[in-house]
């Protein structure tokens, strides 16, 4: 192979994924000489990889695909890796014509464990299998986990959050793509108050309306009984902040980044506290770890239902679950010890 001074990474969306995908642009551009990595993503998603040092330029995804193409062509890239692997990146690298790899899905495998219940999945992380669309560049993971950069003006600082909160706080994600990666409402009131510390729940828009559930609960119940004695070390009755809706995606990555341990179901948040070395536990519901996204090179606890043998029913999601009865999520255990 010719020497490589300009890679092409494709990966559209969405956030985890592209979180995912961090370990790669880093071992590209640490690992090769003088190489200049590009990044070709959604719109929506571009931010994502804006304050990253180890990307030099994003591309972003346009409603003609032709319009990309014409652009790209024009940088004279030297290698195309593929971390999307779709229709649309196939037509990009053909109208490249330059050497490319594309990761390995595993669709069959997926299948199989989702309609069949038959496992055939290989225990291998998807940043390892990301890693292999790379490895004709010569560039080996180096161990060092995901990154996410959050820059200045987004930090958050502790003492914008009620005192309660100041000195210590788990931070819990409450929110995901799909309703059957998610908890029900009383469910995670359940576990808020299972946690038995302050709580800072993390999520977007569209998270407000649970979020204010939680948050209207713990203020009319004041919290259950073996909490009382820490709210009067804390000195105060707030055992919950909701933070949802009211941070961007990088100030909630900061939040996420000071918490003490961190909840979440499956979404990218999950990913950009592993980036941040967190302890995560994380709540699985029509998913399963075996897909190969749970936490990477980080301390985490899985916390599942492996009782019911309709799961998993999807390897993304629903908005509600197909057999009706949800319990994968309803009859988890919340099975944990927080020191």
């Amino acid at each position: 192979m010719k020497s490589i001074k300009k890679v092409l990474i494709l990966r559209f969306s969405s956030i985890g994924d592209i979180v995912l995908t961090t370990p790669v642009i880093r071992a590209i551009k640490m690992q090769l000489d003088d190489v200049e990595v590009h990044y070709c993503t959604k719109k929506s998603f571009a931010h994502i990889l804006e304050n990253n040092p180890f990307v030099d330029k994003v591309h972003v995804l346009p409603e003609k695909l032709s319009d990309l193409t014409d652009s790209l062509k024009d940088e004279n890239f030297d290698y195309v890796v593929d971390l999307h692997h779709n229709i649309r990146t196939r037509l990009i690298k053909q109208k490249l014509k330059v050497p490319s790899k594309a990761f390995n899905k595993l669709n069959l495998e997926k299948w199989l464990i989702v309609n069949m219940k038959v496992n055939k999945l290989p225990n291998i992380h998807i940043v390892d299998r990301y890693m292999e669309a790379a490895s004709e560049l010569g560039v080996k993971t180096d161990g060092s986990g995901l990154d996410y950069f959050i820059p200045e003006k987004d930090e958050v600082e502790l003492s914008w959050l009620p005192e309660g909160f100041q000195k210590e706080y788990v931070a819990y994600v409450i929110g995901a793509q799909h309703q059957t990666k998610k908890l029900p409402v009383e469910r995670m009131i359940e576990l808020c108050d299972k946690i038995n510390k302050p709580v800072v729940i993390v999520g977007g828009p569209d998270d407000v309306e649970d979020a204010d559930k939680i948050e209207t609960f713990f203020e009319r119940n004041e919290g259950s009984a073996p909490y009382e004695e820490k709210l009067t070390e804390l000195g105060k009755k707030t055992v919950i902040f909701n933070a949802c809706g009211k941070f961007n995606l990088n100030q909630s990555a900061s939040i996420v980044k000071q918490a003490k341990y961190v909840f979440s179901h499956d979404t990218g948040l999950m990913h950009i506290a592993a980036a941040f070395k967190k302890n995560i536990f994380c709540i699985w519901g029509n998913t399963i770890p075996s897909f190969g996204m749970y936490p990477y090179k980080t301390k985490f606890t899985v916390l599942e239902n492996n009782k019911v043998n309709c799961r998993p029913c999807s390897k993304i999601g629903y908005q509600k679950c197909p057999k009706g009865h949800f319990k994968c999520m309803k009859d988890i255990v919340f099975d944990f010890y927080l020191p």
